[in-house]
């Protein structure tokens, strides 16, 4: 997959179902929460970004992250997925580094992304330290904290 053709798109009326469709594989069920919840939190929690993933024009994944500062004085990645039908192209990459341009217009000097993933999800751990996110030691009950830092 060429990632010029990947973009995140803010959720809106026409592409919030398609995302709640997605699915990721089996094995990854369990460290993740469905789609449907991560929009539904948003909507009630209204810091909360959520973007559709799109590679050539279709609707391939979802993400989302926290638009002020929280634990750790970081701005948290809440959730990245690829649909299981599109994993291992490049896709999840290109949208967090997207993402992360996203989150470094944010307010504020000193900039921590932040991500929580569980220590099995190798998956995660290959992608986010591929994208030069440190592990400090930090846990938050079963997940390990990762952060990036970036500058404005």
């Amino acid at each position: 997959m060429n990632k010029e053709n990947v973009k995140i798109v803010e959720l809106n009326a026409e592409n919030w179902y398609d995302c709640c469709e997605l699915e990721v594989s089996t094995e990854q069920k369990e460290y993740m929460e469905p789609n449907a919840i991560s929009i539904a939190q948003s909507k009630f929690e209204t810091t909360l970004k959520p973007y559709a993933i799109y590679a050539a024009d279709k609707i391939v994944g979802f993400l989302m992250y926290n638009s002020v500062q929280e634990e750790l004085d970081g701005f948290w990645i809440y959730r990245i997925m690829v649909d299981k039908k599109f994993q291992g192209k490049g896709i999840g990459k290109a949208a967090t580094e997207l993402m992360i341009l996203e989150m470094a217009k944010l307010p504020n000097a000193k900039k921590k992304i932040i991500v929580g993933y569980h220590p099995e999800n190798l998956g995660a751990h290959h992608l986010y330290s591929s994208l030069g996110f440190i592990d400090h030691g930090d846990r938050f009950g079963k997940e390990m904290a990762v952060i990036l830092h970036v500058n404005n």
